[in-house]
């Protein structure tokens, strides 16, 4: 496959570029040549879902702008690629797909295993909703249909790593972005109460494909004086110890 970008989100870019130095990793390492283009930082979702509209349209057109010569835009955030497939243009929209997406439904998962990645620790699996409920990442709880988790295929390929089975498999971590700012009690309730899930399946890590979710849980667990790896996919497959 030619012609792949890689998208980084602000957040991620701002405060954790180390997972988009392992993503990178990643996809290289899977025999890919992947461009970063510099020429948009932000997608839009942030003053989209705050009711700035036309400040948000003027982000996605330059993300647009930015990623429209290449035939695969790798998003490094569900939230930021289903806001891009569900407003961007055609075109480019047909063209986004999230990390865990693209690994497992264009990559295949004998392909990842054969990256022979090893994590020896029990984790605790989160899904963010954007992901799970809008891109399909896995079955929502509340769906009728046959069970499926990319995610989570994708991780059990990693020599060394289990799973801790929690009760609520699909519970919103309560980041919602905004909404932890103008709803803070409820968003940190939700947080406690997800790692309290995580604790009572006697997790030793947290793994999440998006590290909005990782950087509201890891904050609470701080608080709480709980030092619980907190980790995006991509960091495991790029070779992740702690």
């Amino acid at each position: 496959m030619s012609n792949v970008a890689l998208f980084v989100p602000c957040f991620v870019d701002q405060f954790y570029p180390h997972v988009g130095i392992a993503a990178l990793q990643v996809l290289e390492r899977l025999g890919l040549r992947v461009a970063v283009p510099e020429g948009a930082a932000c997608c839009g979702q942030p003053p989209a879902n705050a009711g700035f509209e036309h400040d948000a349209d003027r982000a996605l057109t330059q993300f647009a702008r930015t990623y429209e010569s290449y035939d695969r835009i790798v998003v490094l955030s569900a939230s930021c690629a289903l806001h891009v497939k569900l407003h961007a243009a055609p075109h480019v929209a047909e063209r986004t797909t999230e990390f865990c997406t693209f690994l497992h439904d264009e990559i295949g998962l004998d392909a990842i295993a054969a990256l022979g990645a090893g994590y020896s620790r029990r984790i605790a699996l989160h899904i963010g909703c954007h992901g799970l409920r809008g891109l399909g990442l896995a079955r929502p709880s509340e769906i009728q249909a046959p069970a499926s988790n990319k995610v989570r295929a994708l991780l059990e390929t990693v020599r060394g790593l289990t799973f801790a089975e929690l009760a609520r498999p699909d519970e919103c971590c309560g980041f919602g972005g905004t909404f932890a700012v103008a709803e803070p009690a409820i968003s940190a309730k939700m947080g406690r109460d997800r790692l309290r899930d995580c604790a009572a399946g006697s997790a030793e890590a947290l793994v999440s494909t998006d590290m909005s979710c990782v950087m509201h849980l890891a904050g609470i667990a701080r608080r709480n004086g709980n030092a619980l790896p907190a980790l995006h996919v991509a960091e495991i497959f790029a070779g992740a110890t702690t």
